[in-house]
């Protein structure tokens, strides 16, 4: 009777979310990654199958968890009705604000995710697709703008100002790792002020610069 309820029980229902909430669960509280897809596949009794369905390896999966950060947000902002009418600055405050709540959410995996091996930031790996929708949702701004007829943006690049917003969160994003003010009112700060002096740099040499310090820092991480 026992082998007969247990091979007619439904089936636990897998998808990348679960697997990937059972992934953060075990390395937060491990302070470490599984040894390997077998290992954590048994302990959580998946298929490897199933794993592979969604994930080619532990460092597919850890890109989806930051893909997932992003998705969120601007799942968020797309609920504001308001946010198409806001200009440039705004909107760019927007993503950051939204952006960094949803990493708040979630600060234990990020500071374990981006220390891990001591490696800090170094660790970028693991934020190049998250990299590619940001720098994405940036240009589709841009366009925004573009339409509208604002010339400044018109003046700079595509390429120039995303890889430029994209600097800009990685420093915010090292301020905030470190950041200890309560409810991070130091970042927030931070961000209004960044994003207040990116927007003024549009039309300028220095936002080039910034381009090019970008392109540096990323070379060796793709």
């Amino acid at each position: 009777m026992a082998t007969t309820k247990k091979a007619s029980a439904k089936k636990e229902i897998m998808d990348d979310d679960k697997i990937i909430s059972l992934y953060m669960n075990d390395a937060l509280l491990h302070n470490e990654e599984p040894k390997n897809v077998f290992v954590f596949c048994s302990k959580h009794e998946i298929e490897e199958s199933d794993f592979y369905t969604f994930f080619g390896s532990f460092d597919s999966l850890k890109q989806e968890v930051w893909v997932k950060f992003f998705e969120n947000t601007i799942t968020s902002i797309e609920k504001d009705t308001s946010y198409n009418g806001y200009s440039d600055k705004d909107k760019l405050l927007t993503l950051y604000f939204t952006l960094f709540e949803v990493l708040t959410l979630n600060r234990s995996y990020v500071l374990f995710a981006l220390k891990e091996n001591n490696q800090g930031l170094k660790n970028l790996k693991s934020l190049k697709q998250f990299r590619n929708r940001f720098k994405d949702f940036i240009v589709a701004i841009i366009r925004e703008s573009s339409t509208s007829g604002n010339e400044k943006l018109l003046k700079v690049s595509e390429p120039v100002f995303s890889e430029g917003a994209w600097i800009q969160f990685l420093f915010l994003l090292k301020f905030w790792i470190e950041d200890t003010s309560k409810s991070f009112e130091k970042t927030d700060v931070l961000i209004e002020k960044s994003v207040t002096t990116v927007v003024g740099l549009l039309d300028t040499k220095q936002l080039e610069n910034l381009f090019d310090l970008g392109k540096f820092l990323w070379k060796e991480k793709k």
